[in-house]
């Protein structure tokens, strides 16, 4: 066998392909530094010929055979949940490796090279990622006000300033993210956290959500559930509409494009490339492969453009279910050139 140091990028590939559980990319978290210098000097997309500006997002941007208002209509409502995630801390629980493999796992402290990861840190400041708005809910009082599962036990808003405050809102929107873990680790990390929503091009107003907790984090699925707060009204309603929206689409369109789906392969990111406002991608998945003996769990590779700044952002085959538990995230770049998700529930 060769020693550690001598194994090469192929031979981890084909390593984490007989992976029991399945193989893992070269991850695209971003370090915030310059973004505009990094973006223009990127090396795995030198043109980003592949990414589309939300804003000026069109039909003709879609293959031939797909140019159709509903799937149209569909990639905007994904891109208005898209959001930006920044990250300003790393988590000294981070392992070593990817689970069951020797492939290291993004930002890992060890005594050894704190003061290095600390310097590094220090630099970037932030790291960013992408993720995915879902399951938005207004509450008052505690009492959920359109139905869905029960109310809270608590009766005000959480959100820092209403926690700071003598007064805490009683109306206040919970809405839920879907990234990777590899973007947000544990709870050390969310609360170093923050959201932009609504980042669509330089000119839109900056809106943060900057209070944010862990709900559940798998390692091995490269999948992180974040729950999220806001008592900003002019925040929570669009949102509430848009998941709305999102569904009624996400219905429609994964019902005409079920019988055609593994002959189209057509496939879609929206996401922050280097912490830059939204694009879309749209390419075609190679590969789904369920994930141990479940065989709703999967991961797909694909090869719709991504970069540095796509981790975490949501991977959708058009014509899959998935709807409000669609969790497929951008978990990295293979050797071979194409990508991967991270491991989700797919039907």
């Amino acid at each position: 066998m060769k020693a550690e140091e001598d194994v090469s990028d192929t031979d981890h590939y084909k390593q984490l392909e007989q992976d029991s559980y399945h193989y893992f990319g070269n991850h695209e978290t971003h370090g915030e530094v310059d973004l505009h210098k990094i973006y223009v000097t990127c090396k795995k997309n030198p043109d980003h010929a592949q990414f589309i500006p939300i804003h000026k997002f069109s039909l003709q941007h879609l293959p031939d055979s797909d140019r159709n208002n509903d799937l149209y209509e569909y990639i905007k409502a994904v891109a208005d949940l898209t959001v930006l995630i920044n990250v300003k801390k790393t988590s000294p629980h981070r392992p070593q490796f990817w689970p069951k493999t020797s492939h290291p796992y993004p930002f890992f402290k060890t005594i050894e090279n704190e003061k290095e990861e600390e310097i590094a840190i220090a630099k970037t400041k932030v790291k960013t990622g992408s993720g995915m708005v879902y399951n938005v809910s207004k509450f008052e009082n505690g009492a959920r006000q359109r139905g869905g599962r029960q109310g809270r036990s608590y009766t005000v808003c959480w959100c820092k300033q209403c926690e700071q405050s003598d007064s805490p809102s009683t109306i206040w929107f919970e809405f839920d993210v879907y990234t990777a873990t590899h973007v947000v680790f544990d709870e050390i990390e969310a609360n170093h956290t923050s959201l932009r929503l609504f980042h669509d091009s330089e000119r839109s107003p900056k809106v943060l959500i900057d209070k944010v907790r862990i709900h559940d984090a798998l390692v091995e699925y490269d999948r992180c559930w974040i729950k999220c707060v806001t008592c900003q009204v002019s925040v929570g309603v669009p949102l509430e509409q848009m998941w709305t929206k999102y569904l009624a689409l996400d219905k429609q369109v994964t019902k005409q494009y079920t019988k055609s789906r593994d002959k189209d392969r057509l496939t879609f990111v929206v996401s922050h490339p280097h912490g830059c406002p939204k694009h879309v991608s749209v390419g075609r998945w190679n590969n789904i492969r369920a994930i141990g003996e479940s065989k709703s769990i999967k991961r797909i590779t694909y090869s719709t453009g991504t970069c540095p700044g796509s981790s975490g952002a949501n991977v959708h085959c058009i014509g899959y279910t998935g709807g409000r538990y669609r969790q497929l995230a951008h978990s990295g770049s293979l050797p071979d050139g194409s990508n991967t998700s991270g491991a989700g529930w797919v039907k």
